[in-house]
């Protein structure tokens, strides 16, 4: 088989290469969209409050908080200790 004399030419960037570089976001019907609108919330969302809505584990509710919404997505979220509550979390709007 003999060699294409064709010259090679560069490939415009992949779509994961795009999408590494865009800035991230959410899917508007995600598990973490609607994390967010619970932390919106006046009243925010403790982390029981978060566990019974998603069935998740608590600590993957504060994993969700700490790496997805604080580092990726750059959210200011803040948190309180509230009487019978316990620790409740909130995103600035």
């Amino acid at each position: 088989m003999a060699k294409s004399s064709k010259p090679k030419t560069r490939k415009s960037r992949s779509t994961k290469a795009v999408a590494r570089h865009a800035k991230p976001g959410t899917r508007a019907d995600s598990k973490q969209a609607k994390l967010v609108e619970m932390l919106k919330r006046s009243e925010g969302a403790s982390i029981d409050e978060i566990v019974k809505a998603f069935d998740w584990q608590p600590h993957t509710v504060r994993g969700a908080i700490a790496g997805a919404l604080k580092k990726k997505l750059g959210l200011d979220v803040t948190s309180e200790k509230v009487e019978g509550r316990g620790r409740v979390y909130r995103v600035s709007a």
